[in-house]
């Protein structure tokens, strides 16, 4: 007797209708326990929806394009060891292609006559509305909008009845910044009209002429992090503040607790490092300093009660930016551990959105590469970032004499709209100090 098991998409945190970008199986193939049948691609990260089961693909529920939610139906497998003679069933019907999203290829100029035109696979894009009329967007497509500083009138549609959908607002922009398309308070030669950016067309060169290439596509994961960092550097006025942390004492700590818990032959345990220190000091400044912990809603800022830090992972498909969430209930062990856990997770791809959303600061450190000090950007909607460079030795004068110590280079990026300098001076010191002698943390 066959036995037709639904696949659902599982948890996916507090995502809801996000696009089908892949599709890996097809009807009648065989597939394992926790095989891709499709993949799915939100603002933040991509994730891969899993078979529960191992069988046989009989049936494909969803089209490259459809937008589904957490219990979304997305393929039926016969399992393994069920009566396989039955006629595999239908796949669904191919939905419509959809309109490129913010992924996929940039826009091309549809005609010269006017700026903002933009070609598109069908639907066929609604031409730029005139100046003052009507637009028709959901909140949050103006929002995103306005944060861009795009005018929505001057956008080509491609949602249905007209309806202008957050890929059209970023094909826009791609086409302003490739020259192709006139940005928000520009004419058409390019004379400002007040508060606009008159951006040069972007260089096309034919680099072949000038010896070998190799083209090579951007990852997901780097086009939609670019399409952030692009942004956030642009829209946060971040200053950044650097600082000297003496942790000559904590790193000495830090070894002799590592050198305690061996055991013999036994290489497996979880060696507290310098990330998870570095946690916990962050959640102390933050509670003395609760404007870091804040959020700019408009013309209100959201203070958080809640210590949710997170840490930039490098992996081979680029950065991606996990969260320890409630930082003050954990000890350094333990984070540690959800650390290690979390890195893996991300290095083989398969973090999910919940574990990358929610973040009130974040650390990003490249000290295991080197480096003395940069500028990290800020993650909106965080109003700060701190980063970490690689320790090293220096002497340091005591009052009597040239000592050698053991310095942390420290770079805090705040958004200056919250965060002026003196209070950004103020947390930095105070971070320093902590890391200097965590015997600080008690009092």
């Amino acid at each position: 007797m066959s036995q037709a098991i639904e696949i659902k998409v599982p948890d996916i945190g507090d995502y809801s209708d996000v696009p089908v970008i892949e599709i890996c199986v097809k009807v009648g193939d065989t597939i394992k326990l926790d095989d891709a049948l499709v993949t799915l691609e939100s603002d933040k990260a991509t994730m891969d929806v899993p078979s529960t089961v191992a069988g046989v693909v009989k049936e494909i529920r969803v089209a490259l394009g459809d937008k589904i939610s957490q219990g979304s139906i997305v393929a039926v497998v016969e399992a393994a060891g069920a009566d396989t003679a039955a006629e595999p069933a239908k796949p669904a019907a191919a939905a419509p292609a959809p309109a490129p999203t913010p992924s996929g290829p940039a826009p091309t100029p549809a005609a010269p006559a006017t700026a903002a035109q933009t070609a598109t696979s069908a639907p066929a894009p609604t031409p730029g509305l005139a100046l003052g009329a009507a637009t028709h967007a959901s909140p949050s497509v103006r929002l995103f909008a306005r944060e861009l500083g795009v005018d929505l009138s001057k956008v080509p549609a491609t949602g249905p009845k007209g309806r202008i959908v957050k890929e059209d607002v970023a094909a826009f922009i791609k086409g302003v910044m490739s020259g192709r398309t006139a940005l928000v308070g520009a004419s058409p030669g390019g004379a400002s009209l007040g508060g606009g950016l008159d951006l040069l067309p972007w260089p096309k060169v034919d680099f072949a002429k000038f010896g070998p290439i190799e083209v090579l596509p951007l990852s997901r994961i780097k086009k939609i992090s670019g399409q952030n960092l692009a942004r956030n550097w642009v829209m946060i006025p971040a200053v950044t503040y650097h600082e000297d942390a003496d942790i000559t004492e904590l790193e000495a700590f830090r070894v002799k607790l590592n050198k305690e818990s061996e055991k013999p032959g036994d290489k497996s345990g979880a060696k507290i490092t310098m990330l998870a220190f570095l946690i916990k000091a962050c959640e102390l400044a933050l509670k003395k300093f609760p404007e870091f912990n804040s959020s700019l809603d408009g013309e209100n800022l959201v203070m958080k009660k809640y210590f949710n830090i997170a840490f930039a992972a490098d992996t081979p498909n680029g950065l991606v930016v996990p969260v320890v969430k409630n930082v003050d209930q954990k000890s350094v062990t333990q984070i540690v551990v959800e650390c290690g856990e979390l890195a893996k997770k991300a290095r083989d791809g398969k973090l999910g959105p919940a574990e990358m959303s929610g973040a009130c600061f974040t650390i990003s450190s490249v000290g295991g590469i080197g480096g003395t000090y940069f500028s990290p950007i800020v993650n909106a909607p965080e109003v700060a970032i701190l980063g970490v460079n690689k320790s090293v030795t220096k002497p340091v004068w005591n009052g009597r004499e040239f000592v050698p110590r053991l310095i942390l280079p420290l770079s805090l990026s705040a958004d200056h709209r919250v965060i002026d300098g003196a209070l950004a001076t103020r947390f930095n010191v105070y971070l320093a100090q902590l890391l200097a002698d965590m015997r600080r943390a008690l009092i």
